[in-house]
C-alpha cells in the first residue's frame, strides 16, 4: 500500500489546524461576548425550540455544541498578506458577531438560545479555515436559509426579494422594505426541517488527517 507522508505545511493541513483551533475555543452566550480585538472566524450555535431547528438544537444541548447553525468570518478592509497583530485588525470580528446578535434580537428568535465560538487569526488563514468548517458542517443558515449575514444596503440600494432568513425570521426593518418572495415562511421552515433531519457525515472537531489518500 502506498502511503503519502504527512506534510504539516500542506495548505490543507494548515487550514485544518485553524478549523480545529476554532472548535477548541470556549463557547460564549452570543449576547455576552467578551471584549477583544482582531479578525477571524466564528461559529454560532442554536439551542432553542424553534420547530424547524429542533434537530440541530438537540445536538447542541448539555454543552455539546456539535452542529453550528451558521459559520462566518470577518476580515478587515484592505486585508494584509502577511503577519500582523490583532490590534491592527481592530474590532472587526466582534463587531461582525454583534451585528448577527442584533439581527437575531430583532427577529422572532430568542437571543438567549444562541452561543458562539470565535478565533482571532491572521488574515491569510481566515478564508481557508472558514471554508473547511462550512464544508464539514454545512450549516443551515449557510446552505439553504440565505440572508442571515446580509447587511442593510442603505436607502436607495435595496434590490431583489426578501431573503429566506428574513421571511422565516421577520424583524429587520431594511428587509421588511424588500418585496416578499414566492415562498412562505411555513414553506421555508419545512425546507429547513427536512434539511436538518440528516446531520453531516461527520460532526467531529478533527480535521487534520495523518495520512493522505
Amino acid at each position: 500500500m502506498s502511503v503519502i507522508p504527512f506534510n504539516p505545511l500542506d495548505k490543507k493541513n494548515l487550514g485544518a489546524s485553524v478549523a480545529e483551533a476554532l472548535l477548541t475555543k470556549d463557547v460564549h452566550k452570543l449576547a455576552e461576548l467578551p471584549e477583544f480585538f482582531g479578525a477571524g472566524i466564528y461559529a454560532i450555535y442554536y439551542t432553542g425550540d424553534f420547530p424547524a431547528y429542533r434537530n440541530i438544537s438537540s445536538l447542541n444541548q448539555d454543552d455539546k455544541f456539535l452542529w453550528p447553525i451558521y459559520v462566518g468570518k470577518a476580515v478587515p478592509k484592505g486585508a494584509r498578506t502577511g503577519i500582523g497583530t490583532s490590534e491592527q485588525a481592530g474590532r472587526v470580528l466582534i463587531n461582525r458577531i454583534r451585528q448577527h446578535a442584533n439581527s437575531i434580537g430583532a427577529s422572532n428568535l430568542n437571543i438567549d438560545d444562541f452561543y458562539c465560538r470565535f478565533l482571532v487569526v491572521d488574515d491569510i488563514w481566515i478564508p481557508l479555515g472558514e471554508s473547511l468548517i462550512i464544508s464539514r458542517f454545512v450549516p443551515v443558515w449557510n446552505a439553504i436559509i440565505d440572508g442571515f449575514g446580509n447587511h442593510d444596503p442603505g436607502a436607495g440600494r435595496l434590490r431583489g426579494v426578501r431573503p429566506k432568513w428574513d421571511t422565516l425570521h421577520p424583524g429587520r426593518s431594511w428587509a421588511e422594505r424588500l418585496p416578499e418572495r414566492a415562498e412562505s415562511a411555513e414553506e421555508i421552515g419545512r425546507e429547513a426541517e427536512v434539511y436538518l433531519r440528516t446531520p453531516p457525515p461527520s460532526l467531529s472537531s478533527h480535521f487534520i488527517e495523518a495520512e493522505g489518500e
